[in-house]
């Protein structure tokens, strides 16, 4: 009994240390339309997307569930570029391997920010990256 006990805990243990140091960056399904003005990219949370403004860099943090909890909050409603350089599809976001965190990039002159998305407030952030 005692020896069954340690291999539990053993298999549990080592099945729980890789689930959570995966480090593949998730896979974005995104629509071919280049025109669209807003695109959903998913997080590594099934619950939370994220909304982009193709145009101007605005954000999101769009989440469901099978409850009552559905919310859109603002991530960040700072326009990156003037009404006049606004363009669809010109930003573009990028998961990185840290499920919190996103890098988007205006596709025109190759400017990028550090995205972090949270379900608390003060943990948000949207940082240039020089």
């Amino acid at each position: 009994m005692k020896r069954i006990l340690i291999s539990l805990i053993i298999n549990l243990t080592s099945i729980t240390a890789f689930a959570q140091t995966t480090s593949e960056t998730p896979i974005q399904n995104i629509s071919t339309d280049s025109a669209v003005v807003y695109r959903l990219f998913s997080t590594r949370n099934k619950w939370t997307f994220i909304k982009l403004n193709t145009r101007n860099g605005q954000m999101w943090q769009v989440q469901y569930s099978l409850e009552e909890y559905n919310r859109e909050d603002p991530l960040s409603l700072i326009t990156r570029v003037t009404k006049e350089e606004e363009k669809n599809g010109r930003f573009f976001l990028y998961p990185t391997q840290n499920m919190y965190n996103f890098i988007l990039l205006d596709q025109i002159d190759g400017r990028v920010w550090q995205v972090q998305w949270s379900i608390q407030e003060k943990s948000k952030m949207v940082i240039r990256i020089n």
